[in-house]
């Protein structure tokens, strides 16, 4: 599963050859989600309420390179980095 990003303890992840909806993988500690790219909510799983509204500021700065990185995963290529959360 590429990596994405990391920033404060959260890892950003993406699997290859993906299902809809586009989304990507969340892992912080004990926790893991799947956040929708584009409500930017949680689909699957639980974080903590800080980690979850970092993820959700992080994603909404760049929701167009989540999208190519989507596009990239779900044809089997490896996906570009993206910048973390400053």
């Amino acid at each position: 599963m590429p990596e994405l990003a990391r920033f404060y303890g959260i890892v950003i992840r993406l699997r290859y050859r993906e299902h809809p909806p586009p989304h990507f993988h969340v892992r912080y500690q004990n926790y893991d989600a799947s956040i929708d790219i584009h409500s930017l909510t949680v689909i699957k799983g639980w974080l903590p309420t800080r980690a979850e509204n970092m993820v959700q500021e992080w994603a909404s700065q760049h929701r167009d390179e989540l999208m190519m990185a989507w596009q990239d995963a779900v044809a089997g290529r490896t996906p570009a980095k993206i910048a973390p959360l400053e």
